[in-house]
């Protein structure tokens, strides 16, 4: 699995006008599912993500969690993560089928919740606007391969 992680003051996300999902400080989290993703690969994402020390400490230093800060997580589904960039016309055939993309998308999910860090989510498949404030800007990429 792939996810971009910004660290953000709010975010929300927008489907047909009418906002699906919102968050104040923590985290966006944009997530592709890939060909072989697994279950657990979804789980162990989930468990990186929640104790990603990304936020500052008294200090100063990107010392904390969103556990810690008592953050929340916006979870956008987002396939386009999985581009293939080597032409000028990006291709999406690494992604996970439709179905097992949403079965992973909500495992990660429904894991980032149990981790205690309480989730919104956007529409998976859907056409969405998504708004937020980026806090530094933090942004972390996530690649189960890695």
């Amino acid at each position: 699995m792939r996810a971009l992680v910004q660290r953000v003051q709010s975010a929300s996300v927008t489907v047909d006008s009418e906002i699906s999902g919102q968050i104040g400080p923590g985290l966006l989290v944009l997530v592709c599912a890939m060909q072989d993703d697994t279950d657990d690969l979804a789980n162990w994402l989930a468990q990186k993500i929640a104790k990603l020390r990304i936020f500052e400490d008294d200090a100063g230093k990107m010392n904390r969690s969103v556990l810690d800060i008592g953050g929340s997580a916006l979870v956008v589904s987002q396939f386009t993560l999985a581009a293939d960039t080597k032409g000028n016309r990006p291709g999406f055939s690494r992604a996970a089928p439709p179905e097992r993309g949403r079965d992973l998308y909500e495992k990660f999910s429904a894991a980032l919740n149990a981790s205690g860090v309480p989730v919104a989510n956007g529409v998976f498949g859907a056409d969405m606007k998504v708004a937020l404030v980026n806090d530094g800007p933090v942004t972390i990429w996530l690649d189960t391969d890695q």
